[in-house]
């Protein structure tokens, strides 16, 4: 077969344009520092690489979760000690009432602190966090409680704080985040778990502070000391064991952050594997490919030099 300047110009061409290609491709991929820059240059990595980062996003997602949520379990938790902070007063409240030797005006003072107190659980009861109620459940834009006069006090002139709260129903909804893929926790405690501190039918809160007020009134101090008493170390013991479930979810919250932080990290390690180039080995790659870039230009010089004139 004749070969002809033709056909060696034409296979210079197309081979020096493999050359360039490659130089080209080298010198993308290190002033990028990744592999794959595109996904057709190897579809198979670029949709690992896809998936890594989606996976990385996610979990830095469920990580954001985990933070707010701990964020919204601190202040909970900052409430119901509050709670129990007036609990507390109140029983001291309830035993000084049993004093034979106090006055009328000695127990009005104590009915008046109490009403102050039955105002103050519905300020906590309604403390919000980022917008929502902590207590209100699933309805977390409508306040749980309210405070109010009773109408029907026995003393005109010096009328009893009673508590009202919303719908039941919207008190009792339980709220619930995604920590990690396929893994959902309930985070919140609702105005219904800490009103209801016991199974009896008038074991809540509402109730007892309306009785105690009542029994303040009529000056029924047996009632003060004991049923009413009774009911209030109730709601202390109640509060303590909702500080206690907030505290493990805390501590639940807390192993799953490390978790996703690890399985980040891990991920993270991957991805540069896959995805990040060797820097030395790919300067290597790029010198060796210059040098044959080089040596093609200088053979094809002298292989094509001659011209027509040279056959004259």
């Amino acid at each position: 077969m004749r070969i002809t300047n033709t056909m060696l110009s034409n296979n210079f061409l197309r081979d020096n344009n493999i050359n360039l290609n490659n130089l080209s491709n080298l010198q993308t991929q290190m002033a990028t520092g990744k592999q794959i820059n595109k996904a057709s240059d190897d579809p198979a990595k670029a949709s690992k690489i896809m998936q890594i980062n989606s996976d990385i996003s996610e979990n830095v997602q469920y990580n954001d979760n985990i933070t707010n949520t701990t964020n919204w379990l601190d202040v909970t938790d900052t409430a119901l000690k509050q709670v129990g902070d007036v609990a507390t007063r109140i029983q001291e409240l309830l035993v000084s009432a049993g004093d034979a030797g106090y006055g009328d005006d000695q127990k009005g003072a104590i009915k008046d602190e109490i009403n102050q107190k039955v105002g103050e659980l519905s300020q906590i009861l309604n403390t919000s966090f980022d917008g929502k109620y902590i207590f209100g459940g699933t309805s977390g834009t409508t306040k749980p409680t309210g405070a109010s006069e009773d109408p029907a006090s026995s003393d005109p002139t010096s009328k009893n704080t009673q508590l009202d709260f919303t719908s039941t129903s919207s008190l009792k909804g339980k709220l619930s985040v995604e920590v990690s893929q396929g893994v959902t926790m309930n985070y919140n405690v609702t105005a219904s778990d800490v009103i209801n501190y016991g199974t009896g039918t008038d074991d809540n809160l509402k109730t007892l502070l309306s009785n105690i007020t009542s029994n303040l009134d009529s000056g029924d101090t047996t009632s003060l000391t004991t049923t009413d008493l009774t009911g209030i170390k109730s709601l202390m013991t109640n509060v303590l064991s909702l500080r206690s479930e907030v505290g493990a979810k805390q501590n639940a919250m807390t192993s799953a952050l490390d978790r996703n932080v690890d399985q980040n990290a891990n991920m993270t390690e991957i991805l540069s594997t896959t995805e990040d180039i060797d820097i030395t080995q790919k300067a290597m790659e790029y010198a060796t490919m210059q040098t044959v870039y080089i040596a093609s230009l200088q053979t094809s010089a002298k292989v094509l030099q001659p011209s027509l004139l040279d056959y004259l």
